[in-house]
């Protein structure tokens, strides 16, 4: 990381106007709601970023203020098929438009196709590359192929035995039909 710059407090507009550009290679500890994903495994897996920023526009009365961002995480996952490990490559490639401020940031959001976020003197950039991750996360992994085939016969035994055991309540009724005595 470049000195006199933070990216848990990153002065974006700085950032963007200085054409400055950030890396890292953090430990996943660093990031507690992916280490709640991975159920707590992986915390020596590296999250890599990059960051850069960008002045769009810069003569303009309105200058355009950019953040584009890059992240990479090989995240260990449970396969939701065979419950067994799976590492889920999650790759962010996104760039973002920064605004004076949130009621700005809302309105324009919902209007263009880029992402809109307000400015801060103190933003934080760990957090954003975090959600980022998150929002790459499949919502059931999987392996492409499963190393072990899964078995779906999980408690049927159990359950027809349970069944064969248990009267039928309809054979009640059944004795009670006119004829049938």
């Amino acid at each position: 990381m470049k000195k006199g710059l933070d990216a848990r407090r990153l002065d974006v507009r700085r950032f963007a106007e200085e054409a400055e550009s950030l890396e890292g290679s953090d430990a996943m500890t660093q990031y507690p709601r992916l280490m709640v994903e991975t159920d707590g495994r992986g915390s020596e897996v590296p999250v890599t970023w990059s960051a850069r920023g960008e002045m769009q526009n810069a003569g303009h009365h309105r200058p355009q203020v950019w953040l584009h961002l890059e992240a990479h995480a090989l995240l260990p996952l449970v396969c939701q098929r065979c419950l067994g490990d799976v590492d889920m490559g999650i790759d962010v490639k996104r760039s973002f438009r920064f605004v004076p401020d949130e009621q700005t940031a809302a309105a324009e959001d919902d209007e263009s196709d880029e992402d809109v976020l307000a400015e801060s003197r103190s933003f934080d950039l760990l957090e954003l590359i975090e959600d980022e991750l998150l929002m790459g996360l499949p919502v059931a992994p999987r392996h492409t192929i499963c190393p072990v085939q899964p078995t779906f016969s999980a408690g049927e035994a159990e359950f027809k035995a349970a069944e064969e055991k248990r009267p039928n309540p309809f054979a009640v009724l059944q004795a009670m039909k006119p004829g049938k005595r």
